[in-house]
């Protein structure tokens, strides 16, 4: 491609509004443009990396033996209030209706299209397992898109769905995705880290993993052990054996002591005023569950987790009480409660549980409770996880690791459905002994847009990005120096034509600019290999150049030559 016809205009600054790295230098590079807030356009050089990222995840889908089509984006909300989504997903889900007054929406996922699919075309065991993929644009009205491609209204996405006879057909099709998932991102270049995941929207009681890829900007925390290979999105994470557990002997235990506490609402401004650490105390929160409220103790210094209440209580909300909703309900300001004698549910987390005594709140304004002791002052309760894990931690799988934290972008997500979907949309078919039975499914995702954002945000410098061969834009970048010179341009003709013919893909830089703008533009596309063609051109040399490591070397064009064949075919 010569570089003086592509449709691609650099800038030297992003727009105020582009938070992340990967943002900017998307825009910056000439790459995409936002047609409104979380929609983009994919320009040229943006759309040949979507199209290499695709023809990856193509030969790995194949590979394992998947078979693609393409399902329509518009979806009847009938199938969706079948599945029980319809309501149950939220306002990301685009609703609406054609002109006959009948309710779609735009597919931010296909579980209830592809089921309705195989549904209809599968009956006998004989055609199983089967697993279908397609790569399609979605669509989900999120209610903050930023970050450019990482969190969009409008993405492309690979979703793949599996159909066995049973689980272990299940676990077979799920672990030769995840197998296909860690050689697709890997062919990207990406650094990841697959982690234990909570369902979400999607659903099913078996196993989910998230591939994350692991950058500063991620909106997810993953807590992985020091030691062995336990690693899970913070929502899912498990805490081991407390290092904290507090020891003694129950019997031994004060009795319950009122102490005024004046203001004091907070937990630290509790553990200063008490001159006690955080983790003495314990704290709690008034939930509202499905409309009904219920309390949940915690250690002081520990976070909620909301999400492990919502499935502990198998509920389909969970969200924290306002704090007039807890006036109400309880006659104690927020900031005094505390367990003893509450008269709503009590939900108690274990490692506030282990604890022989901590300080509450005494369910009255501006008094606290020292030697509250949970295992003998509380009757009526419930012990769960219901917490954040904290870095440091002890691992729930091994005794020696501990767990450190890490930011991640989620790119795949895989999941084992079971029969959650075809029973409810009532897809079965005959087994071997002619009995009718739910098909077995699995559901696979990958964020094919989100990619590109991902890799960017792992590879780049300071002036610019730095593709990874495999899915660069193109392999080789020509900078002739001067085009009024007849040399360089004769040699740098000579060197596209001869690039071409071996199947490589180079752009021409034929614009006539200053050196300095073209290496600026260079630098900021971030193609891998870059070729110079200046001064030495008539002796036939030029300047060779890796993006990622930018020491220049003179070499004699064949040797130049021979070089990138080596480089791209390795």
């Amino acid at each position: 491609m010569y570089q003086s016809r592509l449709l691609s205009t650099t800038w030297r600054e992003a727009p105020a509004d582009a938070e992340a790295v990967s943002h900017q230098l998307m825009l910056r590079a000439g790459l995409i443009r936002q047609l409104a807030a979380g929609i983009y356009t994919y320009m040229p050089l943006g759309r040949r990396v979507l199209r290499k990222v695709e023809h990856i995840i193509r030969e790995e889908m194949d590979r394992m033996g998947a078979q693609e089509l393409y399902m329509p984006a518009m979806q009847p909300a009938e199938l969706w209030k079948e599945s029980g989504r319809f309501f149950d997903y939220g306002p990301e889900l685009i609703r609406f209706q054609d002109r006959h007054n009948r309710e779609f929406a735009l597919g931010p996922t296909h579980e209830e299209v592809i089921t309705t699919l195989v549904r209809a075309e599968i009956n006998s065991y004989r055609r199983l397992p089967l697993t279908l993929y397609q790569i399609q644009t979605k669509y989900r009205d999120e209610r903050r898109p930023r970050y450019g491609l990482l969190r969009g209204r409008e993405f492309l996405m690979k979703d793949a769905y599996s159909f066995d006879i049973d689980g272990d057909g299940l676990d077979r099709s799920y672990w030769q995705m995840h197998e296909a998932y860690k050689r697709i991102f890997s062919r990207c270049g990406i650094r990841f880290r697959a982690v234990e995941a909570d369902a979400g929207t999607i659903g099913g009681d078996g196993g989910t993993h998230e591939f994350m890829a692991l950058a500063d900007i991620g909106e997810d925390t993953i807590a992985a052990c020091t030691h062995c290979d336990y690693a899970a999105n913070l929502e899912k994470a498990e805490p081991g054996p407390s290092k904290d557990k507090a020891k003694g002997a129950p019997d031994d235990a004060p009795a319950l002591e009122k102490v005024h506490t004046p203001g004091i609402r907070t937990i630290d401004e509790l553990a200063a005023f008490l001159q006690i650490g955080p983790k003495e105390c314990i704290k709690t929160l008034v939930l509202k569950v499905d409309q009904q409220l219920a309390a949940v103790v915690l250690r002081g210094d520990h976070e909620l987790n909301v999400l492990k209440v919502k499935h502990y209580l198998q509920a389909n909300e969970v969200t924290l009480a306002e704090p007039e909703e807890v006036l109400r309900a309880t006659g104690v300001p927020v900031g005094f409660l505390g367990p003893v004698n509450q008269s709503l549910p009590l939900l108690i987390d274990r490692t506030a549980a282990d604890m022989v005594t901590a300080v509450a709140g005494a369910n009255e304004s501006d008094y606290h409770y020292r030697h509250v002791r949970l295992w003998l002052d509380i009757a009526d309760h419930s012990v769960g996880d219901f917490r954040n894990v904290t870095e440091g931690e002890h691992c729930s799988r091994c005794a020696e690791g501990t767990l450190t934290f890490h930011r991640g972008i989620e790119v795949g997500h895989v999941f084992k459905l079971g029969t959650r979907y075809s029973e409810k949309l009532g897809a079965r078919f005959l087994n071997a002994s002619g009995q009718e039975q739910s098909f077995v499914m699995g559901c696979y995702g990958i964020g094919v847009s989100r990619i590109l954002s991902a890799v960017v945000e792992q590879h780049h410098d300071e002036t610019g990005i730095i593709w990874p061969m495999s899915i660069a834009p193109y392999q080789v970048h020509l900078i002739p120096i001067s085009i009024k010179n007849e040399h360089q341009m004769g040699a740098a003709h000579d060197l596209y034509t001869r690039l071409q013919s071996m199947g490589i893909e180079a752009l021409l830089d034929d614009r006539d600019e200053r050196p300095g703008v073209k290496f600026k533009d260079a630098d900021l596309i971030g193609i891998p290999i870059r070729i110079v063609i200046g001064k030495d051109a008539e002796q036939g040399m030029v300047e060779y150049t890796e993006r990622r490591r930018l020491q220049k070397e003179s070499q004699r064009i064949e040797e130049a030559v021979e070089r990138i064949r080596q480089t791209i075919t390795t």
